[in-house]
């Protein structure tokens, strides 16, 4: 008796996701044990790390497979606008923990560890990083994406299947190397590959091996086959999993057989070459003319093949054209899917046989574009001699849009033709390009930046011009993260303090951390923010010393900045302050420092050179310290290498001090500084980006803001003169000097020569010596207030009540409203009746089902349940207030993939 109420719970948990009286572990017949025994064909006690954790994460697949199935039958049967979200990064993480936190399946999980004796550590270590990705742009598209899931909304997530995704970076003598990120070496449990859904892609020409590389042979038409892997993304409660789906390149034939006959063994081969090199890497190397035609090829790929899967699923439960916009709504991740507009047109024209106005209002009402930058390297622009070659039906739509659209610019703009010649698509010049972003923002609805200043440069400065042609298409959505794996799962000592004191609403209401303020000046919840502090400072550096043998001390500040290594974020500015605190060291070996270890990790794209000679010159600054014994206890610098999704879920919640020195008016948002501020770190920054808002919604008093604005730095770009600052600032002079000095080189003379000239000779364009004595400044200010713990941990409490509108629920429910007229879908009918015997399988396209009632996207719940059984909310009860509301509950605390 005692054995059937202590499974009771699994039961009914499973029974919610359709498994019934099914185990999750502890018997022969159990999911875990059988994946074991039918999968690998292994004995539970003999099987090794990676068959266990391959055997757990299909378990939990089996538990969701069901609801995954039931989601997509609803959206079939309902017929909802569906919103389709095109990105060419999804820097999505580990899976493993993230679904069972969203399945709230953390209970059975930790039964099945104490069972099968297994290190949950070690189980989750096994998982790679899915290389999907690599910085703010696909981490932003994972969040939307866990974010439309948890909010009902009928979305699905397309990107390409990058078989060795970016890099792995490692460090040899202070220099990055890059390494192929085999992450798809052993099979992923989490994927569902999908041929029979496979889409032929056509090109204008075919590709040829020339002395060991693939050419373009133009006017011979050819192939290439996508095929689609799925993957769940699981909204928290479990009630939703949509799909992101990524494709991978293969050739229509195996290689040319008569080719082959003849000798000509790895010719035979050059279709499959071409067609597999496709989705080999993330991000091929740009700068070459092979890699930028590999990226152009990327991108138009990922584009037919999603284009033609979502036309396919409209045309199921949908007969008339008009209704498209209706229906479905096209969300581009920055201009990288910006050939979405001629291909829609293409489809509409060539296809369904449209008229041209027709084709275009369905084209612009259906498509809209999200920019991410204002760097112009990132606005692509395409040579028009690779449509010629690869696209040349686009290349005419390209041009007819651009004929039509001039002459509307012509007429508004009577006689200013220099005007036209920059509001065109075409750049005219010696090499004739594609403005991809212009293209965009012609062909769409919606042009939207991400964050305030972004939006107001995007308007006023970057396309001018175009928002001066279009107003009403501009708008700005500010950046925004998900709570649940940022909070909940990457910090369970800090969520467990606040679901302590305000309950558990916040998990998909971060509005309600507000209620945090109240509790800033309580001494008891001050006391509890600084043991979760501590519990996670301390949980870093046991899996540091772990995972890299790596020491530091939790008793020091953690001060970090960790970000994609570029100059505009000015690395280099947070290394020169490191070397002035140095220099009062060791002047004065007796000045009030705290003690502070200084974290850095990022990688630098494999070709930029400048990028790569700041890690070095960080790692030459950590080695150089280290060696000094006047620095011991005092300072330390660490550079974390590999930089992922994983590595930032230890770190955040560990850190103190968040930096956010980007120049101002460069960074677009960045969403870094939102994690930060979500776990408690304070903000030591510019007025760049959304830092600027966090400071608005927490109080700049509770910031440790220096530097420029975005107009002090326009403004002074015509007479800045880095030398004055050179020549008038003693600990400015004094750092540069050491450094041109050799003293962090001494075996590699003159090796930062280069940082000379981009400080000094070259102008110093990132205007780092111009913010260095602020910046100093306001770190003597954040190390004065460090000292005093309760007023740290106070305002270290209001930021924490203050990122309520950077969840990425937020911005969701922004985008869902006012571009994409999206409601939420909520998944109907149960397993049980879905997979009842002598039920019909496959889609029900019931296009004459009216549309499901309106539904609110964002909701707070009208009160917080408190109560508890024995520490946890009844499954059963659960689930009902899980299909009653969109907010969703967790029935525990306190998650992290260590307490699983």
């Amino acid at each position: 008796m005692n054995e059937l109420k202590q499974i009771a719970p699994d039961e009914e948990l499973l029974a919610q996701y359709g498994c019934g009286p099914i185990r999750f572990s502890g018997r022969n017949d159990a999911l875990y044990e059988r994946h074991l025994l039918f999968d690998d064909v292994c004995a539970p006690e003999a099987a090794g790390p990676r068959e266990r954790f391959e055997a757990a994460a299909r378990s939990v697949r089996d538990v969701l497979s069901q609801r995954w199935i039931l989601t997509d039958s609803t959206y079939d049967r309902e017929n909802p606008k569906r919103i389709y979200y095109l990105s060419m990064e999804f820097l999505i993480g580990r899976s493993l923990a993230n679904n069972i936190i969203n399945l709230l399946l953390e209970p059975l999980a930790k039964e099945m560890a104490a069972r099968a004796k297994l290190d949950p550590f070690s189980l989750i270590e096994q998982e790679p990083d899915a290389g999907l990705g690599n910085g703010g742009l696909g981490r932003l598209a994972a969040c939307f994406l866990d974010s439309m899931a948890t909010m009902q909304l009928p979305a699905m997530g397309y990107g390409l299947r990058y078989e060795y995704g970016m890099f792995k970076q490692f460090i040899q003598d202070g220099w990055q190397h890059e390494q192929p990120d085999n992450w798809l070496r052993r099979q992923d449990p989490w994927e569902v590959s999908r041929p029979d859904e496979a889409v032929e892609v056509r090109l204008n020409c075919s590709f040829a091996l020339e002395g060991g590389q693939l050419h373009p042979v133009a006017g011979r038409p050819s192939s290439l086959i996508g095929i689609p892997f799925d993957r769940p993304i699981v909204g928290y409660g479990g009630k939703t999993i949509n799909t992101l789906r990524l494709w991978a390149a293969a050739a229509p034939g195996y290689f040319d057989f008569q080719e082959f006959s003849s000798g000509d063994f790895v010719g035979a081969l050059a279709g499959t070459l071409a067609a597999e090199t496709l989705t080999r890497v993330l991000y091929p190397d740009d700068s070459t003319n092979m890699g930028q035609g590999l990226r152009f090829a990327q991108e138009y790929f990922l584009v037919a093949c999603s284009l033609a899967d979502l036309v396919r699923r409209f045309r199921r439960s949908n007969a008339d054209w008009n209704t498209f916009p209706d229906k479905v709504a096209i969300q581009l991740n920055d201009t990288h899917p910006t050939m979405a507009v001629p291909e829609l047109m293409r489809i509409l024209l060539d296809e369904a046989h449209l008229g041209w106005g027709q084709a275009c209002d369905l084209t612009q009402r259906t498509l809209a574009y999200t920019n991410h930058t204002l760097l112009p390297e990132a606005l692509e622009k395409w040579p028009v001699a690779w449509f010629e070659i690869m696209l040349p039906r686009h290349l005419e739509i390209i041009f007819e849009i651009n004929r039509r659209f001039l002459g509307a610019v012509r007429t508004r703009y009577p006689g200013d033709e220099d005007r036209v010649r920059r509001m065109s698509l075409v750049e005219e010049g010696t090499e004739r390009r594609i403005r991809m972003a212009n293209l965009a923002i012609v062909g769409s609805h919606s042009t939207n930046g991400v964050s305030a200043i972004h939006t107001d440069l995007l308007r006023t400065t970057t396309v001018k011009e175009l928002a001066e042609m279009f107003p009403e298409r501009f708008n700005n959505k500010t950046n925004g993260v998900t709570p649940r794996r940022w909070l909940l799962l990457a910090n369970p000592a800090l969520a467990g303090a606040i679901t302590a004191a305000i309950s558990d609403g916040w998990v998909t209401d971060l509005g309600q951390l507000r209620q945090l303020a109240l509790l800033a000046d309580d001494k008891s919840f001050r006391e509890a923010f600084r043991r979760a502090t501590h519990e996670s400072k301390s949980r870093f550096a046991d899996w540091l010393k772990a995972a890299t043998g790596q020491t530091v001390d939790p008793a020091t500040i953690f001060d970090c900045q960790i970000k994609r290594i570029h100059e505009y974020k000015r690395q280099l500015l947070n290394a020169l302050r490191i070397i002035v605190l140095y220099n009062r060291l060791r002047e004065n070996p007796g000045v009030d420092l705290p003690p502070r270890t200084f974290f850095f990790a990022g990688k630098a794209a494999p070709a930029y050179r400048l990028a790569k000679l700041i890690i070095k010159f960080i790692n030459n600054l950590a080695g150089t310290i280290d060696r000094d014994p006047i620095a011991q206890g005092r300072l330390k610098v660490v550079f974390l290498p590999d930089y992922r999704v994983s590595l930032a879920e230890w770190l955040i919640p560990a850190a103190d001090v968040s930096n956010q020195i980007s120049t101002a008016g460069y960074e677009a948002s960045g969403t870094s500084n939102m994690k930060f501020m979500m776990n408690g770190a304070l903000t030591i920054g510019t007025r760049d980006g959304a830092t600027i808002e966090m400071a608005e919604e927490a109080g700049e008093e509770n910031f440790f803001l220096f530097g420029l604005t975005a107009n002090q730095v326009a403004g002074s770009r015509s007479w800045y003169n880095p030398n004055w600052h050179y020549e008038n600032e003693p600990e400015t002079r004094a750092a540069l000097d050491l450094i041109f000095s050799d003293y962090f080189s001494r075996d590699e003379p003159g090796v930062f020569a280069p940082l000379r000239d981009a400080l000094l000779t070259h102008g110093d364009h990132y205007m780092h010596l111009a913010d260095l004595k602020s910046y100093l400044e306001a770190d003597q200010r954040l190390t004065a207030l460090y000292a005093v713990s309760d007023a740290w941990t106070r305002k270290a409490v209001l930021n924490v009540a203050a990122c309520g509108k950077f969840s990425s629920d937020h911005t969701i429910a922004q985008y869902a409203a006012e571009i994409w007229r999206a409601k939420p879908c909520p998944v109907k009918g149960s397993v049980h009746d879905h997979f009842a015997p002598g039920r019909q399988a496959g889609p029900q396209g019931d296009a004459g089902r009216s549309s499901p009632p309106r539904t609110r996207i964002f909701r707070t719940p009208a009160r917080s349940r408190r109560s508890r059984t024995t520490g946890q909310l009844r499954y059963q009860r659960a689930s009902r207030f899980i299909a009653a509301r969109l907010v969703h509950r967790s029935p525990y605390s306190g998650h992290h993939p260590s307490h699983l």
